[in-house]
């Protein structure tokens, strides 16, 4: 009896360490990276999942969901996707993108653009670590991006997550410039038409009751997110995107959590171009905002 117990003794953690592998490989999809999940922090450095880095992979996932069935679109006939992801950071999602899709593939091409050098060249490192020889890391701001000689005259996707305030747009900019077949955008702190909203405060109160939705700070703050958003769609709309918003994950997770996905069609609505006119002049924004969404402001009276 005893030299059983202590022959279980001796056995259980080779078991336990093995049941605990075959579960992380259980949550991983065939032929991930296993060094690149680790440097994304998605594992831990001993290989494990705990928590966090369990919810991390599913909110990957189910960003992947939405972006595979495009990709896999612009892949038909053997054509070689290429994919503009701005405001990359540490190029978190262009290199999950390689790995689940392009790394299998076997042709297309990654472009991460982010303004700050040193995570463009940790990312140049770690794809060459990795041996992803189709990802480029562009040392450009987004606004910058459009003409730069490095990128093609045309791309397949743009994808922008978390590009902080007007990033989000010049992305959209980009993106039109470039023709893209689609864009996959996550917004982050719009501040810009806040800042307009409360410019004109006053102003408005007086005009309409309306202006009592941002009255107070706070409110200011989420009307001026939510109008942005909403022009954005209404300008994809306007020129020739059909467009999805969804949640990206629970909100319990993240409040920049709105996840726009815009797919070409070429039939640009002329009513959206109309409503998008009709809420900058509302709220006053008309003068300010109006060339960017690609609408001509009025002229002011003069007398």
């Amino acid at each position: 009896m005893s030299q059983q117990k202590s022959h279980r003794q001796r056995t259980t953690p080779v078991s336990a360490a093995s049941l605990a592998e075959a579960a992380v490989q259980q949550e991983l999809r065939p032929g991930q990276s296993i060094e690149l999940l680790k440097e994304l922090h998605i594992l831990t450095r001993d290989g494990k999942l705990n928590q966090d880095s369990r919810r991390k992979l599913k909110q990957v996932y189910h960003l992947f969901q939405f972006i595979e069935p495009l990709l896999q679109e612009f892949s038909q006939g053997e054509h070689a996707p290429t994919l503009a992801d701005h405001g990359a950071g540490k190029s978190y999602l262009g290199f999950i993108l390689y790995d689940l899709y392009f790394k299998a593939l076997g042709r297309g091409q990654i472009y991460g653009i982010e303004w700050r050098a040193d995570l463009v060249e940790k990312s140049r490192l770690l794809a060459q670590r990795l041996g992803f020889e189709r990802m480029s890391f562009l040392n450009l701001s987004v606004a910058d991006s459009a003409d730069a000689a490095e990128l093609p005259e045309r791309i397949d996707m743009v994808t922008a997550l978390h590009a902080c305030d007007t990033a989000t747009d010049d992305a959209i900019a980009f993106g039109l410039q470039k023709r893209a077949r689609a864009m996959v955008l996550v917004p982050c702190c719009q501040a810009e038409v806040a800042a307009c909203l409360r410019q004109g405060k006053a102003l408005q109160l007086a005009r309409t009751p309306l202006a009592e939705l941002w009255r107070h700070p706070l409110h200011t703050r989420e009307l001026g997110s939510q109008i942005t958003n909403v022009l954005r769609c209404l300008h994809l709309e306007a020129s020739g995107y059909q467009v999805t918003v969804t949640e990206l994950v629970g909100w319990e997770h993240s409040m920049k959590n709105e996840l726009i996905i815009a797919r070409y069609t070429g039939q640009k609505k002329r009513s959206a171009a109309e409503r998008l006119g009709a809420i900058l002049r509302e709220f006053g924004l008309e003068q300010m905002l109006g060339a960017r969404f690609g609408v001509a402001a009025a002229t002011p009276a003069t007398t």
